[in-house]
């Protein structure tokens, strides 16, 4: 299996396939609205405005797990993003990164590429890039600002 094996459902209700981003390179990211790190939105924005037209997408998935630091509904998280931080990259319905209801997704990201716990998620914010061909090539940290990846991005594009 690979990257391009799953799918998700975007903010706007359709589901997508993660195959739809063959050929590209892909930062997958569980973000939250009330978080320390929330701010790391402003610079996910930044990285997908830079490098899009080299070929980045940037897909964000919502998580309640930490703290409860994202309580909100879909719709209501969606308008945080945007209003907040221009948020343009894709973003995805509300899941679960761990446990036994994780999003089949992340139980193959964190498989692929594990962190400093282990196979778990550790908290919000934790990255995941993906090579052209869906390979995931590296783990960041939740702590690992956006710009401290273009190292690892250009490389990749």
């Amino acid at each position: 299996m690979n990257f391009y094996d799953f799918s998700a459902i975007k903010m706007n209700g359709e589901n997508e396939s993660m195959a739809d981003y063959k050929g590209k390179v892909v930062i997958v990211v569980n973000t939250a609205s009330k978080c320390g790190f929330t701010p790391q939105f402003e610079g996910l924005e930044d990285l997908y405005e830079t490098y899009k037209g080299q070929g980045l997408e940037i897909l964000g998935f919502p998580c309640n797990q930490f703290a409860g630091q994202d309580p909100a509904e879909n719709a209501t998280i969606n308008e945080f993003c945007q209003l907040n931080y221009g948020v343009k990259f894709t973003m995805f319905q509300k899941i679960k990164v761990n446990g036994k209801e994780a999003h089949p997704l992340y139980q193959f990201l964190k498989n692929e590429a594990k962190g400093t716990v282990g196979s778990t998620i550790k908290w919000n914010f934790t990255k995941f890039l993906i090579d052209r061909e869906g390979n995931v090539i590296e783990r960041f940290a939740p702590a690992t600002e956006p710009k401290d990846m273009v190292a690892a991005i250009e490389k990749l594009l």
